[in-house]
């Protein structure tokens, strides 16, 4: 069984939602993550802070950001034990994440260590 990572994206995150919306939307997903960990394929996961992100750069270059090189923004992930990366990505049509225009669910597959 492989891994696969799933990364949340958010078409804008400049839009604020209400506290209640939050709420909301942080229950979905805690149904959705525990409905993957019940059949024990739930590894692991974490949203991301907006707070103070900042973008390393080749020749140590530093930028705030990545606020003005995009548009969306990744909200989090989950790792995720799938046979196959369709299975992975049936896991990752259950989030709620998609319910925003624009979200998507990135699957990738993780690479094995040796």
């Amino acid at each position: 069984m492989d891994e696969f990572i799933l990364i949340f994206r958010h078409m804008d995150g400049t839009k604020v939602a209400s506290p209640e919306q939050i709420q909301v939307w942080m229950k979905q997903t805690m149904d959705w993550v525990g409905g993957i960990a019940a059949q024990n394929k739930f590894v692991s996961g974490t949203g991301l802070s907006f707070d103070e992100p900042r973008v390393a750069w080749h020749n140590n270059v530093v930028t705030n950001g990545p606020f003005g090189d995009i548009k969306e923004t990744i909200g989090g992930f989950i790792i995720v034990k799938a046979e196959s990366v369709e299975e992975a990505v049936e896991f990752a049509k259950g989030s709620p994440v998609l319910q925003g225009e624009g979200n998507s669910v990135e699957v990738r597959k993780i690479a094995r260590k040796n």
